[in-house]
């Protein structure tokens, strides 16, 4: 993943690959960004392994010989250099793919047990069709540039039009008036709580009965005009009945994990953690030959440079409550 990062971004900008990971994101580098990342994903593997046992989550013993297998062909398939570049070796890689399975067989049984029922009324959603008059025009390229401000108070007039006529009018038909308009009509479902396409507009629309029109409404970029097509979306509502839970079962695997982590004393170690770097490394997706031979350096994938990292760098240890009283 990191190679892709490098190779894609220094491509587009003309970077260097150090300029590339040592350019400032937050308060440090991006390289400090991704490590940190990458530490945190670290920890929580080991957390999780160290509870396994209380949710009978084990390694089976075909998951080992197909993790040895694993670890065999990609020792096989490297060069040494490449290998020591991202600490790609059998027992580290053995390590990683070992806490990772037990990642994985955690997820579901720490989710179990949340509340699944969700009501009508907590996960109900609306549904409109909207128009945009957007402030810009499209070029011949097929590129777009910002309207002059007498461009833009001649397309709030025509966007004021159009609500006011779709408003006057009986059937209220946003279809055909906007395709007489040479417009797109989009639909979205929606609640009081959302922001998007333009919260300004949601607000607008959430005061409205069904087939009831919206004044036209304002924004940086433009203007929407939009009409409720239904006060209560059956697929709408079950659609986040769905993500409702979902987020319920999110938030219980992150309390689990959070207070596994305050409960656990972790220690790092900063000297070997300082010596992993990207900016430096030259990590790169390998080319292809002109006569198609292939670079015997292969980049790995996420996985297998998490594995900068082993029990050399970071261990975590859980506290015995009972010595401490």
């Amino acid at each position: 993943m990191h190679a892709r990062d490098e190779n894609y971004y220094t491509t587009l900008t003309g970077d260097t690959p150090a300029e590339f990971w040592l350019q400032q994101w937050g308060e440090g580098s991006y390289e400090n960004y991704v490590k940190s990342g990458l530490l945190e994903d670290l920890e929580n593997l080991y957390i999780l392994s160290q509870h396994a046992d209380e949710y009978d989550v084990t390694v089976t013993e075909e998951e080992e010989k197909a993790i040895a297998k694993a670890a065999a062909d990609f020792e096989e398939d490297n060069a040494l250099e490449a290998k020591e570049v991202v600490s790609g070796y059998t027992k580290y890689i053995e390590e990683y793919l070992r806490l990772a399975t037990i990642e994985e067989k955690m997820d579901a049984p720490m989710k179990e047990g949340v509340d699944e029922e969700v009501s009508d009324e907590e996960a109900a959603k609306k549904t409109m069709k909207y128009v945009y008059f957007a402030y810009s025009n499209e070029k011949e390229d097929g590129s777009s540039e910002a309207m002059s401000e007498d461009e833009k108070k001649k397309l709030k007039k025509k966007a004021e039009k159009f609500a006011k006529d779709l408003q006057d009018s009986e059937e209220k038909d946003i279809d055909a008036a906007a395709e007489k308009e040479g417009l797109e009509v989009e639909t979205a479902s929606f609640d009081s709580e959302m922001t998007a396409p333009y919260v300004d507009f949601v607000k607008a629309a959430d005061q409205l009965e069904e087939n009831e029109v919206t004044d036209a409404i304002d924004s940086d970029g433009g203007l929407y005009v939009g009409k409720v097509t239904s006060l209560f979306d059956r697929e709408a509502t079950d659609k986040e009945k769905e993500r409702i839970v979902r987020e319920r079962k999110d938030d219980q695997y992150d309390s689990l994990l959070k207070k596994w982590k305050e409960d656990t004393k972790i220690t790092l170690n900063e000297e070997v953690w300082q010596k992993i770097d990207f900016a430096y490394q030259g990590i790169a997706i390998p080319k292809k030959e002109d006569d198609g031979a292939k670079d015997d350096k292969k980049t790995s994938d996420e996985k297998e440079d998490d594995a900068d990292s082993d029990k050399e760098d970071t261990q975590s240890e859980e506290e015995d409550e009972d010595s401490e009283d």
